[in-house]
């Protein structure tokens, strides 16, 4: 292969890299609207005669669906590829709004069968979202916390642009916004699913031949026709996304992991990657050749050792990272005091953000029913609406400097991503005390702001963050474990803001329930994630603190061998 059909394959891969990013980007911006649910949920609620509670049991549906399938989601995508779960992940979010737009023109529903519609949209969501951020990661290993940024960032602002456009097109008329949930979902999914590919780096330079040996002084690598056997199975079987059941610790043991239904034991990747034969005047890089394709983000990544005597060892920058030298997961995952600590922090900080954003309706709705008596039902619609656009915004934002931030801790200040936690605990406890003392309605947009700043600071870099720490190849089932933790914060915060809001209303003759105390009617459930949010940033430096010092422990011991 010459330089000059180097580079242009080269230039090829960079674009089509590109337009599958995008793809990404836009299957993101469907996955977020779980968090435009308090752009409707009132009105709904009211439709239905439903309690705040009710309405939070409805919302945290939606919120189990995304986070509690995220392991069994995450193990799929790893398994079988990240394509498959963005189709499937359109039907459902498109299946699941269409019910609550008919439920609302009807004006009745069973709380049981919309908390399952609303699951399957948490479901569909988490699919498709895992799809894209795992080939995000998988095409910029150079530039990780950047890639998944993008998506990450459209996921956070995926309600600012179904609530705008919504306001825009549909202004208060919440069963056809319903049913542009249902139609805008499955389309962004759907087209994005064509565009969608990975594209996988090697690990393979070219090696010049030296200049005075004969094609007959030059080593030949051949291949056993048990390894050609071997790549012809995986070249047929195997797609992009699905991963090697074994992982390395980062000590360079390997052990086997849980993979789902169909556990194996197989070779690791240095014995069973394969070259295909070499002409006598030239060793070529192995991307160059069509069966080093096999090599994506099923196969390691670590450079290829040589068996031959002389041969040059290499290495690439993409190897010497640590997400590509551990592989973590399964019960080594569980047995993980990194893990726990993360788990933890993810559990607070979620749970916190997940409060606000289903419950903004309602705080928006107390604070002005309190402050102004004379504000209709329209003026509350436009307002909720506005303060979700603002979460949204906050959100996106978080994303976005959490990602690229992280990446300039990263290679610039040679710190630890997991001080972009310690912004967003900081950042969730400004919003926490706002929240406490903000009764002017007008500003209620700093509630809503820094809980969106704080939520996507969180989200912008804990993918990241995951795969640094146990390995870029299970990435997708270990966030999913993560992920499992605001199923329990959420809950909590939620169901308890639930029963603070509803022990302060009241039921008008028209069986409608409103609350005309104001700040009380929602505070004390902000003085208990006030102090979650204090044990959250503690956890948090102290998560720091060790893994600052198991890295000083591991680079030592690496010098030392």
């Amino acid at each position: 292969m010459t330089t000059t059909t180097k580079t242009m394959l080269d230039q090829q891969l960079y674009r089509a890299r590109l337009v599958s990013s995008v793809a990404a980007t836009a299957i993101s911006l469907a996955c977020g609207t779980n968090y435009v649910y308090s752009a409707w949920a009132p009105q709904f609620a009211d439709k239905l005669h439903l309690t705040t509670t009710q309405s939070n049991l409805i919302g945290l549906a939606g919120n189990l669906g995304m986070y509690l399938m995220g392991v069994p989601v995450g193990m799929y995508v790893d398994g079988r590829g990240t394509r498959p779960p963005v189709m499937v992940g359109a039907l459902l979010l498109g299946l699941g709004y269409f019910p609550f737009k008919a439920a609302y023109e009807s004006g009745t529903g069973s709380v049981p069968l919309l908390c399952i519609f609303n699951f399957l949209t948490g479901f569909g969501a988490c699919m498709a979202f895992s799809g894209s951020v795992k080939t995000s990661a998988l095409n910029w290993p150079h530039h990780r916390g950047t890639a998944t940024a993008f998506p990450l960032a459209a996921f956070g602002l995926s309600a600012f642009f179904f609530s705008v456009a919504g306001s825009i097109f549909f202004p208060g008329n919440t069963g056809a916004f319903l049913m542009f949930l249902s139609v805008g979902t499955f389309a962004l999914t759907f087209v994005g699913f064509f565009f969608l590919k990975v594209y996988p780096h090697t690990s393979y330079r070219p090696v010049q031949s030296r200049p005075g040996l004969s094609g007959s002084q030059q080593l030949h690598r051949t291949v056993s026709e048990e390894s050609k056997h071997r790549a012809g199975r995986s070249y047929v079987d195997e797609e992009p996304g699905m991963s090697p059941t074994v992982y390395t610790t980062p000590s360079g043991t390997t052990a086997p992991a849980l993979s789902g239904g169909n556990d194996r034991l197989v070779e690791p990747s240095s014995s069973r990657d394969v070259s295909p034969p070499r002409r006598s005047n030239d060793i070529e890089a192995a991307s160059a050749e069509t069966q080093e394709d096999i090599a994506d983000e099923t196969s390691s990544l670590v450079s290829r050792s040589s068996s031959l005597p002389g041969d040059v060892h290499v290495e690439s920058s993409v190897d010497m990272d640590r997400s590509h030298r551990v592989d973590i997961r399964g019960w080594a995952l569980l047995k993980s005091l990194d893990f726990w600590q993360l788990f933890c922090i993810m559990a607070i900080l979620a749970g916190i953000g997940l409060m606000t954003i289903n419950n903004i309706g309602h705080d928006v709705n107390a604070l002005w029913r309190y402050y102004d008596k004379t504000v209709d039902d329209a003026f509350l619609v436009h307002r909720q609406q506005l303060h979700v656009s603002i979460l949204s915004i906050g959100s996106f934002v978080g994303r976005l400097l959490s990602g690229v931030g992280s990446d300039f801790l990263v290679k610039v200040l040679k710190a630890s991503r997991v001080w972009c936690l310690a912004v967003a605990s900081l950042i969730f406890l400004i919003a926490q005390l706002c929240a406490l003392n903000i009764i002017n309605p007008h500003l209620l947009g700093f509630v809503s702001g820094l809980s969106g700043l704080g939520y996507g600071f969180l989200f912008g870099v804990f993918p990241s963050i995951v795969a640094e720490s146990f390995g870029i190849h299970g990435l997708s089932q270990n966030w999913g474990f993560m992920t499992l933790s605001p199923v329990i914060s959420g809950n909590i915060f939620n169901l308890f803001y639930g029963e603070v809001f509803d022990k302060h209303s009241i039921v008008n003759d028209e069986g409608e329930r409103t609350c005309p105390d104001g700040l009380d009617c929602y505070k004390d459930a902000y003085y208990m994630t006030l102090g979650a949010c204090t044990i959250g940033l503690c956890i948090t430096l102290w998560t720091i603190r060790r893994q600052h010092n198991e890295r000083l422990k591991e680079a030592n011991k690496t010098a030392e061998d």
